[in-house]
């Protein structure tokens, strides 16, 4: 089958590689989409240890499942498969699983290829009238979802305004899983005016830039999708006394945190990492019923320019916060 396969930091090619093996209890999926994660980006870039080249990157994706019992059936894709049997799967935070594995990090190979193969439980179902390219958007939103979900449960009272650092799709499925849940009003801080405007004209969102960010202002949820010291130092100022941060970005370990005001003010900061199987359930569910409005708002292109569109992505010339693969 043919993949894109980092060789390098900042090199991809397209290849023929070999067809993925099926193990018991696993389904080959056809890939319809796949979307490029900023997860994706660090590894491109050379700044992620955990995904040694050669590899296919490519995680966040939907198909339809070849052979088998299930044989034609539309699926998204949970990518992270875990032990199901350990005392946080038990819990229902199998996140949270010691020896999780996610695709696109081995020993899993990616998405980014024709195919791929998946544990049964990690397919969720899609209905016919839910489009791929909806379907691929399930794991980056689930992201989301699942920070908004704790960080609504650990604040004190009712959330009524929020504000999302970043955004692309983590940061926009944040604010569309704010709406979502509950929360009435969302801003989303985005420095890229091309980006921004789309968050405002097709994404329906109210985005502004950093600079126009009224340094009173205070919410009572900060969701902080990009993760580096700057944002998180954004995030520690604009959090209300008694507020909550969500904290989804893995931009850089540290650097940012206004400890003494989140002390003498009593802010809650939650790291979050992917989602539970019933949040990810949970964001099909509502992907399908349209809570999370069109999705209408990616970018597609071939497989085989993906090299180039990783390249646009590193120079800040995509306004659309998703770009999906089509093998």
């Amino acid at each position: 089958m043919k993949a894109l396969v980092q060789t390098a930091p900042e090199a991809l090619e397209l290849r023929d590689v070999p067809n993925p093996l099926v193990p018991p209890g696993h389904h080959l999926v056809r890939i319809a989409r796949s979307g490029i994660c900023g997860s994706d980006m660090h590894a491109y870039l050379g700044h992620d240890a955990r995904r040694p080249t050669p590899l296919i990157l490519g995680h966040e994706a939907a198909g339809t499942i070849e052979g088998g019992p299930r044989a034609g059936e539309r699926v998204t894709i949970n990518p992270l498969v875990t032990c199901g049997t350990c005392s946080a799967c038990r819990a229902g935070r199998d996140n949270l699983c010691a020896t999780r594995q996610i695709i696109s990090m081995p020993p899993r190979e990616g998405a980014f290829a024709e195919a791929v193969a998946m544990p049964d439980a990690n397919l969720v179902p899609i209905l016919d009238d839910t489009a791929f390219a909806q379907a691929a958007l399930a794991e980056p939103i689930a992201c989301g979802w699942h920070t908004v979900r704790l960080a609504r449960s650990a604040l004190d009272g009712p959330a009524t305004t929020a504000l999302v650092i970043g955004g692309g799709a983590i940061g926009l499925g944040a604010a569309l899983s704010l709406a979502a849940q509950g929360v009435e009003t969302v801003t989303i801080l985005e420095p890229n005016a091309a980006r921004r405007a789309t968050l405002e004209t097709t994404c329906r969102q109210t985005a502004i830039a950093p600079d126009d960010l009224d340094p009173g202002a205070q919410f009572d949820l900060v969701i902080d999708g990009v993760g580096y010291a700057a944002t998180r130092a954004t995030a520690s100022a604009h959090a209300r006394p008694g507020g909550v941060i969500g904290h989804i970005g893995l931009g850089e370990a540290e650097g940012g945190l206004d400890i003494r005001r989140m002390t003498l003010q009593e802010i809650t900061f939650i790291g979050t990492y992917t989602y539970t199987a019933a949040d990810f359930r949970e964001t099909v569910a509502a992907i399908t019923d349209g809570r999370l409005g069109p999705l209408d708002w990616t970018e597609t292109r071939p497989l085989s320019e993906g090299a180039q569109a990783f390249a646009d992505i590193r120079a800040g010339a995509v306004a659309a916060p998703k770009v999906l693969l089509v093998p």
